[in-house]
């Protein structure tokens, strides 16, 4: 029996190691064992605090209660009727004592234990140097100080309650409290009874007056479900001070429980109570409701304004909203020829390849291979290429064990054979090459192109298998496939040269065999001649994951992308520090704000997380090594209070923004979630007037996106673009906003732009970078919105018409991202228009591009010639794709204007009418093709497909006659 119990221990050591231990080696491999330490030792900490006083007090409660019975109860009927629950519990009366208090404890620890972050603030916040209008409190005692005492009151309140219940259940059954009538008016407790009771009644009160007092506190950072957050008119001169008058009469109360405890009646605590109860719904709930309704409602404008005035700009400053520079913009409607002239960057640099769109053309065309894959929306970046920056679609070539056979899956290729991913792919994002498929500049295995020599090896992607272990003994031949190729065995193998780099825990001895072995649950792991002395195990390799594991304190953004810095692939990550606690802030779900088009439709996009805050600041800029997954943390926010304290309680994690080289900053970005965070809360805040504020009638909205079939917002864009009031074009995000109301109209209010480029200088980023641009339009505005434009596009008939021949017979049409750009003194769109496969080895290649300015429409082969189009035939600029059709050969420019509107009346109505009788041609014979299907007679139908050939090519014929189309 002793033999089996100590396997037994040894055995559950082993499994806690498997899991405990092997965390350990992760984190220390990485560097990050402070991390660990920290979090798990303040876990523990208040694990054992909160089980000691949870535990201790209740036993102490039973215990008291229990040895201060009396020793002969009174002989009643209720006494003779409790004698038989007496004997019932006595033989288990110890185990119950001990065992009752120490599951308590337990979940308390355990409830405890959650609340080390809030703890750490706590100990570690300081002060942030700005006050609150109300109390003129430093912001700090909010944000850290204040929901630590409200947990420990939170806690002592539960520990009271429950000690409460202890003591009285323990005094009824022992006798030491009575209910039934007594004998000769006897007392109907004890006299051990009646202070153990008092005393906790007195605890419990005061606990209820602390958290009266601290009330007061918190009514500063509440959510409204009405106009503004934080207190009001009514909650400033009502609320507040019934909060503290009913904290004084807890503490009263307190004082009459003690006074119980000594004299021995418990008439005054029990009237004490009851006059508390009415006290709170009377101060507490009837005297702000009238202060509300007699006070408030009929002048509420007036009298809530102060407090409107201190929502906005504690919001306004929360968010980082404080200094967005406003630009009313009259924006035309009108295209003229020539309009795009001082817009020349912006046009050259107007992006075509959709990262939505385009992920099924670069597998096709740059998969290599099953087991390689990649996400389902790539990444715009922007890099040097040929001395001149360009705006990239850019996506790491990763490994995908899904895309192995089923005859190839075994633990040995699972585990040590295919172990890694392959380089980067990137095309230009403005042009495409022949047949409109990407125009890559970086591509192939071995990676060849104009990105120079880096190291391609990808270890450490989202999509990288659970496990993998790499490393073979000085200069044994590798096993791991690096890449495959046209040698006699078809593929190059490497060995990860875990000598000289550490990418993972070592597996080279017998206890972290066992160990991992236990933790991926794969005997192989023990036995395998491929786990040798020289071993790694790489796990946890999701980019997101690692940073997250290493900084707790963080909420990252949905996207992680690649780049490719200093001859190294590295994920980018960046990292929020939040506040739910910032005085009069508009609380936001950052689940609700970041939600979109994207994050619906994509596997690899994420919003963030579903927990309301009131204060966000990228305060962390994270890279990881895509080939030996080291996590380096940035403090890109040192300004940033909660990140302060956050760095005074891991010291060793982060590094200063000085040591970020200039090739890292080069590709460093503005993030999406806090650009959509920011414009859910300018779409009320850019209203900086209480008066106006509180009417709402200048509100606006995210508009949906047009190209989705879930009614969501409009994703924001990456976009190299000239704001009005900027010298040049730089990599900005931009979003549009249009009115908000259930029938308004969709048309354009507001469009926003933040300067996403933090330059390349070491150590330094750009002063421009984060600067947010915002221009107002007209309250009249009819320039079109993303809705209506679409809807443009799609009831012009020479459009809807094309798009039809388009789609004809197994072909697809898909619409790109519908982009919009504040040039030419207006707003333009752009949409790009791909055509795909409807069945078998499908990919869309670019076809069409689609621009709408105001009233007017254009649609051609290429961005180019759509623009001149729009702009009386010639617009000023040229775009990126610019002499060049789809299919990648020269195309002829359309004439000259030939009149002073810049059309000639007669050639224009013949080359329409001619565009119309194609159409009409292409209509026929499509409807012929199906009839000839329909009974199988495939000899007509093959005249019909030669007749609609016919018919497209006069159409484009006709099509390229023409200048702008004009929309009714």
């Amino acid at each position: 029996m002793p033999t089996l119990i100590v396997l037994g221990v040894l055995v559950i050591v082993v499994l806690i190691l498997a899991q405990v231990w092997t965390e350990v080696l992760w984190y220390r491999q990485l560097g990050f064992g402070q991390v660990l330490l920290t979090e798990w030792g303040t876990r523990l900490a208040l694990f054992v605090v909160g089980f000691g006083v949870m535990a201790g007090a209740v036993g102490w409660s039973l215990s008291f209660g229990y040895r201060s019975r009396p020793v002969y109860a009174p002989s009643t009927q209720e006494q003779a009727n409790l004698d038989q629950y007496r004997e019932a519990i006595e033989p288990l009366r110890r185990l119950v004592m001990i065992v009752g208090p120490a599951v308590l404890g337990l979940f308390a620890g355990a409830a405890a234990s959650q609340q080390w972050e809030t703890v750490q603030l706590w100990i570690h916040g300081g002060t942030v140097g700005q006050v609150d209008p109300q109390y003129n409190i430093d912001l700090g005692f909010y944000m850290f100080t204040l929901p630590g005492l409200r947990f420990v009151a939170s806690f002592l309140m539960a520990v009271a309650v429950l000690a409460g219940i202890g003591a009285l259940a323990t005094q009824y059954l022992y006798g030491g409290l009575r209910i039934g009538g007594q004998r000769g008016g006897a007392p109907r407790t004890t006299r051990a009874a009646r202070v153990q009771l008092a005393v906790i009644g007195a605890v419990i009160m005061l606990i209820i007056a602390a958290n009266y007092w601290l009330d007061r506190y918190s009514i500063l950072t509440k959510s409204q479900s009405n106009k503004f957050a934080g207190a009001s008119f009514t909650d400033v001169h009502a609320v507040i001070p019934s909060k503290a008058i009913l904290a004084g009469v807890a503490v009263v109360i307190a004082g009459v429980f003690i006074f119980t405890a000594i004299r021995g009646n418990w008439r005054w605590p029990l009237i004490g109570v009851g006059l508390m109860i009415i006290a709170a719904i009377a101060i507490g709930g009837i005297y702000p409701a009238v202060v509300q309704k007699f006070q408030v409602q009929p002048n509420q404008q007036d009298a809530e304004s102060e407090y409107i005035s201190r929502n906005i700009d504690a919001t306004l400053d929360a968010y980082g909203l404080k200094d967005v520079a406003k630009k009313d913009y009259a924006a035309k409607v009108t295209a003229e020829p020539l309009a795009l002239r001082q817009d020349a960057d912006t046009t050259a640099s107007i992006r075509l390849l959709d990262p939505q769109v385009v992920s099924p053309s670069f597998k096709q065309l740059e998969q290599i291979r099953g087991f390689y894959d990649f996400p389902d929306s790539l990444s715009v970046d922007r890099y040097e290429v040929n001395d001149e920056s360009r705006d990239t679609v850019i996506a790491v070539r990763e490994l995908n064990l899904a895309g192995l056979d089923t005859q190839q899956r075994n633990w040995t290729n699972d585990a040590t054979v295919y172990t890694h991913g392959y380089g980067v792919v990137a095309a230009f994002g403005n042009t495409t090459a022949a047949r409109g498929a990407p125009e890559f500049w970086e591509h192939s295995i071995p990676s060849t192109g104009e990105m120079g020599p880096y190291e391609p090896r990808i270890y450490f992607s989202p999509k990288s298998p659970e496990y993998s272990i790499v490393g073979a003994p000085q200069g044994a031949k590798g096993w791991e496939l690096d890449y495959p190729d046209d040698g006699p065995s078809g593929a190059a193998n490497t060995a990860f040269p875990t000598q000289s780099v550490s990418a993972g825990p070592s597996i080279g001895n017998p206890l972290n065999k066992l160990l991992y072995a236990l933790k991926f649950g794969q005997g192989n792991i023990l036995f395998s001649d491929r786990v040798t002395s020289a071993s790694q195990i790489l796990y946890d390799r999701d980019p997101r994951e690692r940073v997250q594991k290493v900084a707790p304190y963080l909420t990252l953004d949905g996207r992680v992308y690649p780049a490719v810095i200093d001859g190294r692939v590295k994920w980018v990550i960046d990292g929020y520090t939040t506040s739910d606690q910032y005085p009069y802030s508009a609380s936001r779900s950052l689940d609700a704000a970041t939600t979109d088009s994207l994050t619906e439709t994509s596997e690899t996009i994420q919003a963030l997380q579903p927990k309301n805050v009131n204060y966000i600041r990228n305060s962390v800029k994270a890279t990881v090594d895509a080939y030996d997954g080291a996590v380096t943390l940035y403090a890109w926010d040192a300004k940033d209070p909660v990140l302060k304290a956050w760095s005074k309680t891991f010291p060793t994690s982060l590094k200063p923004i000085s040591e970020i080289d200039g090739a890292t900053m080069a590709h460093l970005r503005y993030p999406e979630d806090l650009f959509k965070v920011q414009r859910d809360l300018l779409t009320r805040y850019h209203v900086t007037d209480a008066v106006q504020f509180f009417s709402g009638n200048d509100f606006w909205n995210t508009p949906d996106d047009p190209t989705s079939t879930v009614k969501v917002p409009q994703p924001p864009y990456y976009l190299t673009l000239k704001m009005p009031d900027q010298d040049k074009a730089k990599f900005s995000l931009m979003s549009t906003f249009i009115p908000r109301g259930d029938n308004a109209r969709n048309v354009m209010t507001g469009y926003l732009a933040v300067d996403a480029d933090a330059g390349n200088q070491d150590g330094k980023p750009s002063a421009d970078y984060g600067k947010l641009r915002l221009l107002e339009l007209p309250r009249d505005s009819t320039v079109p919105g993303p809705g209506q434009m679409n809807n443009k596009f799609t009831s012009d008939p020479t459009v809807s018409n094309e798009l039809n021949i388009l789609g004809r017979g197994d072909s697809k049409v898909r619409r790109g991202n519908l982009l919009t750009l504040p040039v030419g003194g207006g707003l333009l769109y752009v949409q790009p228009v791909y055509v795909q496969a409807a069945t078998g080895t499908t990919y869309p290649t670019l076809q069409r591009v689609l621009v709408g300015f105001g009233d007017n429409i254009g649609f051609a082969d290429t961005l180019d010639g759509a623009l001149d189009q729009v702009f009386g035939g010639d617009s000023g600029a040229a775009a990126g794709d610019a002499g060049t059709n789809p299919g990648g050969t020269p195309t002829t420019p359309p004439p000259p204007p030939t009149t002073g509107d810049g059309t000639d009346g007669a050639s224009q109505a013949q080359a329409r009418a001619d565009l119309t009788k194609a159409l009409e041609q292409a209509n026929k014979a499509i409807q012929d093709g199906q009839a000839a299907l329909a009974i199988g007679d495939f000899a007509a139908y093959g005249v019909a497909q030669k007749s609609l050939d016919s018919a497209i090519d006069a159409a484009l014929a006709a099509e390229a006659r023409l200048t702008p189309t004009e929309t009714p």
